[in-house]
């Protein structure tokens, strides 16, 4: 069960959802707001809406912004209506990129995603060019000192979750994305509180970036979509040494 994932989505720097709250917050919203527009605002008879509802909750997003998101959904308040849109492409060495975005102008996401591409030395594909690639999984992510591995692999085993994998300092739970709350409220029951819990696009195959300009390449091209407004979420299949990525990380703070 445990071992070195190939294709975790983990962060690939330490403190970026920190550094960057305001923006994870807005983007939350907006995917919060989407949810209960298309199945209505209580989570109880939402399955989508009670599952970003958990993503919101891993990363402390005030329930004053939730209650906010809520209503311009239902139509209590005032909000913008939104589109939601996957492009496709690939970063340097070949990493393949899944783009997801919500957007109340998709010409102008569309321009601006391209230029994107065209900056980072990447190159965008039509639809389908690269999504073959992924699979849907619930994602769950516990620091290490919350609990210990053999603990915590039976507990998630028995709500239902088929992996569990071990890094420097957490476990990640991997579930199919029905099993994905079913595993969080066993982890709430025994008082554990996720680093992230959410339903992603999870890569079958790495592809192996072992050269330090290309992986500088590949992450400079995610941190630029994920700064983008409209982007909701870039998966990849890149796996980069844990070495490398440390280097960068130090050469960036």
């Amino acid at each position: 069960m445990s071992g070195h994932s190939k294709w975790s989505k983990i962060k690939h720097t330490k403190g970026v959802v920190d550094s960057k709250r305001g923006k994870v917050f807005g983007k939350l919203g907006k995917e919060i707001t989407v949810a209960a527009k298309q199945g209505g605002g209580d989570p109880g008879f939402n399955p989508r809406l009670r599952t970003i509802l958990m993503k919101a909750r891993a990363v402390n997003m005030p329930a004053d912004n939730i209650d906010r998101a809520i209503k311009k959904g239902t139509g209590e308040l005032p909000g913008v209506s939104y589109e939601e849109v996957t492009y496709e492409g690939y970063a340097p060495g070949g990493v393949a990129l899944l783009v997801e975005l919500l957007t109340d102008n998709k010409n102008r996401a569309a321009s601006e995603i391209r230029t994107i591409f065209t900056k980072n030395h990447g190159n965008m594909g039509g639809a389908g060019a690269v999504k073959h690639l992924f699979h849907r999984k619930g994602q769950i992510v516990v620091a290490k000192e919350q609990i210990s591995e053999d603990d915590l692999m039976s507990l998630v085993l028995d709500a239902g979750a088929e992996d569990m994998l071990s890094h420097h300092d957490t476990y990640e739970i991997v579930t199919d994305p029905h099993q994905l709350e079913a595993v969080h409220k066993a982890l709430e029951a025994r008082g554990i509180k996720p680093q992230l819990a959410e339903v992603m696009q999870l890569p079958f195959t790495p592809v192996s970036v072992t050269d330090e300009q290309t992986a500088r390449a590949v992450l400079a091209i995610i941190d630029a979509l994920e700064d983008n407004d409209d982007v909701q979420n870039v998966y990849s299949n890149y796996d980069i040494p844990d070495d490398i990525i440390e280097k960068i990380h130090a050469a960036a703070t």
